[in-house]
């Protein structure tokens, strides 16, 4: 039993002392190192909406019941599916204890509402403002097929550095074989900064002109940047 254990642990060695041999490290082998880079902008079509509600910024000092059903009732009618589209992101109380020891409870609401483009979110702070509910910013932006392009652009990055080994190798003469190291490189991903992105007053001038000028404003493209680098075998 010691026997064939001993055999196998030779065999095991010389197999592994033969591939050491015969085969050779990537940094003992004539190579190119280049990096390439690539960049994507794209045009948002998910833009997320900040809609807070407080009983205390509306001019009734109308209760957050209320002043949600005016606010998923007004989303409706220009379009926004409810279920889809909307959910809550934060909920608070605060207790104010005034004369007489009396508590008055003043709640708040925050939403987050989902649309398409600029144009949509001009529709929602528009109608919105209507109603008295006038605290409205865009939270972010992003796109539904984000994978997808982030994908597609770290493929260019390392076609760009394939073409950059193709075109310095042939200079000297020389082709590039397999690549033998690919190592990503630190990638970004800039999100669009909107050029609507208001705190609302409704009393404001400043507010009712920004509303106005809503539907004819945009949004700059989410920037991806990525890169790589690779090591190509010199034939």
């Amino acid at each position: 039993m010691k026997k064939i254990v001993l055999l196998i642990l030779l065999l095991t060695i010389t197999y592994g002392f033969s591939q050491v041999s015969n085969g050779k490290n990537f940094i003992d082998q004539n190579y190119i190192d280049v990096t390439g880079r690539a960049e994507m902008k794209i045009i948002p079509n998910q833009i997320y909406l900040k809609v807070f509600l407080n009983e205390n910024d509306n001019k009734g000092r109308e209760k957050v019941e209320i002043l949600e059903k005016k606010m998923i009732m007004t989303l409706k009618e220009i379009g926004i599916d409810i279920e889809k589209n909307v959910s809550v992101a934060d909920f608070s109380s605060t207790f104010n204890f005034g004369f007489l020891k009396k508590t008055d409870i003043r709640k708040s609401r925050e939403y987050q509402v989902l649309v398409e483009d600029a144009e949509k979110v001009g529709n929602v702070i528009a109608a919105l403002e209507k109603n008295n509910i006038s605290n409205v910013s865009v939270d972010r932006v992003d796109h539904s097929d984000m994978e997808k392009f982030r994908k597609d652009v770290k493929i260019k990055a390392i076609k760009a550095a394939r073409e950059k080994a193709i075109f310095l190798t042939a200079a000297i003469d020389q082709e590039i074989g397999k690549a033998i190291y690919i190592q990503e490189l630190s990638n970004a991903y800039q999100p669009s900064q909107s050029n609507i992105n208001y705190q609302l007053n409704s009393n404001s001038y400043a507010s009712r002109r920004a509303i106005a000028e809503v539907p004819r404003a945009s949004f700059k493209k989410i920037e991806l940047t990525y890169g790589v680098s690779i090591k190509f075998i010199l034939l």
